[in-house]
């Protein structure tokens, strides 16, 4: 990773503390660099050619121009940057319109840091990408009942059913002992699963060993 240029990420909202926060944040990441905070679309549109960013994470509402009319200008500015927005408002419409003027990914302000992490990942890999609470205001629940895992949860499903401890899958994830402890409280809660043993026999009932199972 060290090799690879940093993810250029510009924050565009207009609550100042928020855009902070999220810098703040972000700058914990030695592989993003935050080029700039702005407060609205207009901004956005003036600055985005100077600051050249990889990635835009993109407040609905603010004054002047919101999130959708600045999406559209954006990529016709700048087609290869990722939008990915990032808002309080979870109704499906808001994500159908978002996705059809253009973004990318759809991200809650209350999701983890590592979920935001991820999404800028993913987007940059080209993918789109919807957070954990996005996906459940499009499709509340997966076909048996549960609330689906996030693409992260299942990953670290995988690695813990093959018999990894957390230090293990840390290492195999490059990401914080911790972030798995949560990640793992996470997958047991929407489970309904309680035991280390029970995730592992899940595992292998729902063939996630073997790469084909359904969550």
């Amino acid at each position: 990773m060290t090799d690879k240029n940093p993810t250029r990420v510009l924050i565009v909202d207009d609550h100042p503390m928020v855009a902070e926060g999220i810098c703040a944040l972000l700058e914990t990441f030695d592989d993003i660099e935050v080029v700039g905070t702005l407060t609205n679309g207009v901004e956005a549109v003036e600055h985005a050619q100077s600051l050249s960013p990889d990635v835009i994470l993109l407040d609905l509402n603010m004054p002047q121009m919101g999130g959708l009319t600045a999406t559209e200008i954006l990529l016709e500015q700048r087609p290869d940057t990722r939008i990915l927005i990032l808002t309080m408002h979870e109704s499906p419409e808001y994500i159908s319109a978002a996705l059809n003027h253009g973004a990318v990914g759809y991200v809650l302000k209350d999701v983890p840091t590592e979920d935001l992490k991820d999404a800028i990942d993913a987007v940059m890999a080209g993918k789109t990408y919807l957070c954990s609470g996005a996906r459940r205001a499009i499709d509340p629940k997966t076909q048996d009942g549960r609330e689906p895992l996030t693409e992260r949860e299942q990953t670290v499903l995988l690695e813990l059913a093959q018999g990894k401890s957390n230090k293990d899958v840390a290492c195999a994830l490059d990401i914080s002992v911790r972030t798995v402890e949560t990640h793992r409280k996470n997958i047991k809660r929407k489970l309904g699963i309680s035991s280390t043993a029970g995730l592992t026999r899940y595992a292998m009932e729902h063939g996630v060993l073997q790469g084909s199972g359904r969550f």
